[in-house]
């Protein structure tokens, strides 16, 4: 099948599983996501740059996510086929 090859070579265990990438020149992370019968390699995330996580503790931490979360929201919204859904997720 066309879609094994592409999950071997973004060296991924399966679809819609997040992975690092530090090897990467520009992005931290790559998913293959699959919706329905679509599939799709995306490459998401700056590298060497850390989201505040899924529970900030300083006021600065809060700031950036609820900026973050605020200035990609419709592309987020846009589901697993979109870049910010899984910045949002993984790094967020």
């Amino acid at each position: 099948m066309a879609n094994d090859c592409r999950l071997t070579r973004a060296g991924v265990s399966g679809y819609n599983k997040p992975k690092r990438t530090p090897k990467h020149p520009t992005k931290s992370h790559v998913v293959v996501a699959k919706e329905g019968d679509k599939v799709k390699t995306i490459r998401f995330g700056q590298q060497g740059v850390s989201g505040a996580g899924s529970s900030p503790k300083t006021d600065k931490e809060k700031a950036r996510q609820k900026s973050f979360k605020a200035r990609h929201a419709k592309n987020i919204a846009k589901g697993k086929m979109s870049a910010a859904y899984w910045a949002d997720k993984v790094k967020w």
